[in-house]
């Protein structure tokens, strides 16, 4: 169970934030922590504190519906297409397929149109190689 915010050290946050990103991100949180490091260190820290330690751990949604939503967002957003690159693995870390994600870019094309969710998909399109996972079969 949780401490209630402002109970936890800024530092118990961020220890957390890290379980949770690390548990779900693998390699690629850790790596935009880093490269904000010599920038904006107090971005990554909200990032890892607030949006992992406090945010991403709530127990309401499990991380595969956490990150459904992301996907469909970022798709939405358009121009996201890093943090998009690291959410598709992101989503095959916490159990989505990647006939799951394709569905969902798919789904996404009704409501933010063709061209975001075609972004997105080559961004899938994009990891899925890097990781041997095409081709994707899809149901018609």
């Amino acid at each position: 169970m949780r401490a209630e915010p402002g109970a936890e050290s800024r530092q118990e946050r961020f220890d957390r934030g890290m379980e949770v990103m690390a548990r779900v991100d693998g390699e690629g949180g850790p790596r935009v922590v880093d490269a904000l490091a010599d920038v904006n260190p107090e971005l990554a820290h909200q990032i890892v504190a607030w949006g992992f330690g406090e945010i991403y751990s709530r127990p309401a949604l499990p991380p595969r519906d956490r990150q459904l939503v992301t996907l469909g967002i970022l798709a939405a957003l358009g121009g996201c297409e890093p943090q998009l690159e690291v959410h598709v693995n992101t989503s095959l870390n916490v159990g989505l397929t990647p006939e799951e994600i394709v569905e969902a870019l798919l789904h996404s094309a009704g409501y933010c149109g063709f061209p975001r969710a075609l972004n997105a998909t080559f961004v899938a399109k994009k990891v899925f190689g890097e990781r041997g996972l095409l081709p994707v079969r899809q149901e018609p």
